[in-house]
């Protein structure tokens, strides 16, 4: 803290990776700079911005696509697949939410060596394509590989190169899609509601695909082992690995069951129908203040913050909601949070590691999140199923992983700042 009592900030003096050369002639040293520290970010321009349009587009269709995952829950277990558990049904949205995290280190390995151009068009084809195929499906085998793997695979690949400010565009698509979806399935069926969805995803990604263009060229480099294990060995991304994978436990359990815990204490359906969307629309404002603020304060302090009033709020306000005006208020206030949990994940990354590795890093704790992502919904269908179906169980086990990943992504500010309090980072 300085003298006159502002923030101070603290840097990671391991990530100042220009190196020093012998020079031939007199013996002296002369530093040699990495490629990308030579070349300066534009700042505005129509290339630039065009970027941000594209990489927009894309987090509308992917993150904005998974948010709406508690649409399809309560559809399925009330009509489509209502032969089935809950649990069972859960493996969809577990798969969907896995497959985005888990296939993290390779896209962003791709994207580190080739650029997001391929990655995004194959990204894109993938996802439209297990859409559509989910759009004919009747029977559960086909939903899940359509929707839970094929799609959510799409989604992984195309989601990676673009994942940062432009996450609000995550928050709009989770505020459109689940009005949109449940508005046409009553009127034109589940499979033209499906398609529907396809075709606007298929429409923002060709825009996503003509816009979207790396700053720096390309420069493939040789995958070693020592490079890959690398970040394992150091506490600092550890804690930030464990953090997120036990965050990932609670943060989708809102998200997935909120719809489906409103019906069940009383709320309306007209209602009940809008509280994925009002949800969304809280993490709309989440992700676009997250970042201002912690350009003031610093990332780590800003998403220690938020996440501890995520589980916070889940304890104190959804488990003693009774009625409407509770869970709305949980909505939003949730929103708010999960939206800055996941506007600056990536930013948190960034902070602690040198550029040219932050896309397989920042995919190496998707990997370890998707353990979260994979089997957070059957747990909790097998816990529904042990409390009779009450959701008291469900919603202490959420809070309480918030607040114990949040404790361990802390650490990693802890590391660099020691105990002080008013430390920018």
């Amino acid at each position: 803290m300085s003298t006159d009592g502002t923030l101070t900030e603290t840097h990671d003096p391991s990530l100042i990776n220009s190196t020093n050369s012998p020079d031939s002639e007199n013996g002296t040293h002369k530093e040699v700079i990495p490629e990308w520290k030579k070349s300066k970010a534009p700042d505005g321009g129509l290339a630039a911005w065009s970027v941000v349009l594209g990489s927009w587009c894309v987090l509308f269709c992917t993150f904005g696509w998974i948010n709406s995952v508690g649409v399809f829950q309560n559809y399925y277990e009330s009509t489509l697949l209502s032969q089935y558990s809950a649990s069972t049904i859960a493996w969809i949205p577990s798969l969907q939410i896995f497959f985005m995290y888990a296939m993290g280190p390779v896209s962003g390995h791709l994207y580190d060596n080739y650029g997001p151009r391929y990655s995004v068009l194959f990204g894109s084809l993938l996802h439209v394509f297990g859409l559509m195929m989910c759009s004919i499906s009747t029977k559960y085998y086909q939903i899940l590989l359509s929707q839970g793997v094929c799609s959510a695979i799409g989604v992984s690949i195309i989601f990676q190169p673009t994942y940062g400010l432009m996450s609000t565009g995550s928050s709009v698509g989770g505020v459109i899609f689940p009005i949109m979806i449940q508005q046409l399935i009553p009127e034109v069926g589940f499979a033209w509601a499906m398609r529907a969805g396809a075709f606007v995803i298929l429409f923002l990604l060709t825009t996503a695909n003509l816009t979207i263009r790396s700053r720096l060229p390309p420069s493939p480099r040789p995958v070693s082992r020592a490079a890959l294990t690398q970040p394992l060995k150091e506490t600092k991304m550890l804690l930030v690995i464990a953090g997120f994978t036990l965050l990932t436990f609670g943060v989708y359990i809102p998200i997935d069951y909120l719809v489906v815990e409103g019906l069940s204490s009383g709320i309306s359906t007209n209602l009940s129908q809008y509280l994925l969307a009002i949800l969304n629309a809280g993490s709309f404002f989440g992700r676009l203040g997250a970042g201002m603020i912690a350009d003031q304060i610093g990332t780590y302090n800003v998403f220690a913050v938020v996440c501890y009033l995520a589980g916070i709020f889940i304890l104190a306000i959804w488990i003693p909601a009774t009625g409407a005006a509770g869970t709305i208020v949980f909505a939003v206030l949730f929103g708010c949070c999960s939206g800055a949990y996941v506007s600056l994940a990536a930013a948190l990354v960034v902070k602690i590691s040198p550029l040219p590795q932050i896309g397989y890093r920042v995919g190496l704790i998707f990997l370890f999140a998707s353990i979260g992502g994979l089997t957070t919904n059957p747990i909790d269908g097998a816990i529904l199923s042990h409390d009779n179906g009450t959701y008291l169980g469900m919603k202490v086990f959420a809070g309480v992983l918030l607040l114990a990943g949040t404790t361990c992504v802390f650490g990693t500010r802890l590391l660099y700042t020691g105990l002080k309090l008013v430390a920018k980072f």
